[in-house]
Order: C-alpha cells, then sequence, then structure tokens
C-alpha cells in the first residue's frame, strides 16, 4: 500500500494496523505520531521510497523523533543534550540521527576557537579578552593600530613573514590583554597561537631538567605558529635559562621567519643593558645580550604602552 498523499499518512497507516490487527494503545500512540507535521512532511518526501510495511517497521524511531522534539519543545533534558533529532532515509528503513542545535553549534565553535589558543601559564583574563574591551585612548591607539595592521596582514598572507610587536609600558596598561586580544582574533580566523609568561616558564624549564622533559617542552614553545612572550624581563634569569631556553627559542623562530610578539616592562634597549646582559650571578655578557636582542628585533617591532594601571587594587 502506498503513502499518496500528506493528508493520508494517519488514515493509511491506521488502515494498515487494523489490518495486522495491532492492539488500539498502539495504534493510538502511532496515530499520533504520524500526525506530527515533521513525520508527515518527510513521509511525504520519500513516499516513493516508503511502503506501509516499511514505515511500521520504523516506528520506533518515528516515536523516538517525535518524543524527543516534544521533550525539546518542552524545555526538558534528552538524553543528548545540545542535539536534536533528524529523520533520515537508510536502506528502505527510516532512522533517527542527531546533529547540534544552533546553540550547541555556537558552543562548540567558541570551544573550537578557545583551542586555538594555548595558554601557559598566562592569567585567566585573556581567555576573554577582545578589541572591543579594549580601552582605547591616545597612549594606547598605536598599539591597537599595528596590532590590527598585523591581523589583518597576516589574514591575507599567512606565507610570508610578518613581524611581531614588541610592548613595552609599565605594569597595568594592558600589554597582556592586548596579547590576549590578537590571539583570540587569530583563533577566529583558525590560526593557532600560544602564549607563554615568560618568568613562570623558565621555573618550568628548570624543573623539567630531572624529569627529562626540556626538549619536549621547548618545542611546544619554539614551533609555535604564533608565540608571544609575555613578560620577559620580569625576573632574573640565569644564564642556562637566557642562552638555552630564550636563545634557542628566538634562534629557532629567526631562521624560520616565525611571527613572534612580546611584552615587557623594558624598552628593548633596557632589556639588553639591564636585563639580559646579566645573569643571576651578577656576570656581565653584553656581546650575548646584543646577540639575543638583535633576534628580538628582527622578529618584532617596538611600541610603547602608556597610562594609568588598570588592574583592580
Amino acid at each position: 500500500m502506498e503513502v499518496n498523499r500528506m493528508d493520508n499518512i494517519s488514515e493509511s497507516m491506521k488502515r494498515y494496523m487494523d489490518q495486522h490487527q495491532l492492539n488500539a494503545n498502539y495504534q493510538k500512540l502511532m496515530a499520533a505520531v504520524y500526525r506530527d507535521p515533521a513525520v508527515s512532511a518527510f513521509l511525504s518526501e520519500h513516499e516513493e521510497q516508503l511502503n506501509a510495511e516499511q514505515i511500521d517497521r520504523s516506528s520506533a524511531n518515528l516515536y523516538e523523533f517525535v518524543n524527543v522534539r516534544h521533550q525539546l519543545a518542552e524545555g526538558k533534558r534528552t538524553f543528548a543534550p545540545g542535539y536534536e533529532p533528524k529523520l533520515v532515509l537508510n536502506d528502505h528503513l527510516i532512522e533517527v540521527t542527531y546533529e547540534p542545535t544552533a546553540q550547541q553549534q555556537a558552543k562548540l565553535k567558541q570551544q573550537a576557537v578557545k583551542r586555538r589558543v594555548s595558554a601557559i601559564m598566562m592569567p585567566k583574563l585573556i581567555r576573554n579578552a577582545s578589541f572591543e574591551q579594549f580601552i582605547l585612548d591616545k597612549d594606547r591607539l598605536e598599539a591597537s593600530k599595528l596590532a590590527t595592521e598585523f591581523i589583518k596582514g597576516y589574514s591575507q598572507d599567512r606565507n610570508h613573514f610578518h613581524q611581531g610587536l614588541y610592548l613595552y609600558g609599565s605594569m597595568g596598561v594592558g600589554k597582556t590583554y592586548l596579547l590576549g586580544a590578537i590571539a583570540n582574533q587569530l583563533a577566529d580566523m583558525n590560526v593557532k597561537s600560544t602564549l607563554v609568561h615568560f618568568p613562570s616558564f623558565a621555573v618550568d624549564m628548570k624543573n623539567a631538567i630531572g624529569k627529562n622533559q626540556v626538549a619536549e617542552k621547548l618545542d611546544v614553545v619554539k614551533k609555535a605558529p604564533i608565540l608571544m612572550i609575555d613578560d620577559i624581563g620580569a625576573d632574573a634569569m640565569s644564564a642556562w635559562v637566557r642562552d638555552e631556553i630564550l636563545g634557542v627559542i628566538l634562534e629557532y623562530r629567526m631562521q624560520n621567519e616565525l611571527a613572534t610578539f612580546f611584552s615587557s616592562n623594558f624598552s628593548m634597549k633596557q632589556l639588553e643593558t639591564e636585563h639580559l646582559a646579566e645573569t643571576q650571578r651578577g656576570d656581565v655578557e653584553p656581546l650575548k645580550a646584543k646577540r639575543l636582542m638583535e633576534r628580538i628585533r628582527f622578529l618584532s617591532k617596538e611600541v610603547e604602552m602608556i597610562g594609568e594601571n588598570r588592574r583592580p587594587k
């Protein structure tokens, strides 16, 4: 028996159930299922491929489809939160698949975006940092302008080297936040970034020596498509951290022309003379400092950020 029109589906299926002496409760239950507009539309769409027996064999799936849709309409929790049922035809039988709702799709997209930003010992504020929330004033206009220019240039051409930014200024002026805003904007464009708080990373690398994990941890940072080194110069460096960690990272990224950003309380000149040249032991090695700064200057453009300290008191 063929299903000819959407309006006859319930009637046709009732005749089929009467002929096969199906009990009254089942008939009543399924009659309501066949009257469901989404079910009727699906059966009408596939009337050339289905007969009453095949529809009846698919009754459990049709009931599941209608029942879950009713639960969603009433705001109830289903066994697959965030997903809605959809009818599909498979080998002349009707099956139910589940697809993410619009809300779930947005959630999954946001999760995917966040996974593109790898934050190593960074403050939580960078997770939701955005240009919309970045307080723009005359003292920070240049930094914001250069940041947006980098994003535009990188999005248009990812195959050539793009110089990052060396953001410097006093504490609380928004250097770290701006790095987070850049990383999140890039993540929306399917670009992965790694942000690392360098003083904390240096401690972690020292602890990794005994676990034989130095090379592994170093590779993650030095090979990142976009790297942001936060708070460089905040703590005194050992010669090992300066030469075998920072030096290796900078050399690799310069040789491979990988975009790199920095934030610091020091200007480039101050970083070289007041920080990199002198080790924790008091040794002064200006040539090693100069070599490192050559790489930092190659990788990034210096821009000052000034203004009031906006960190919570």
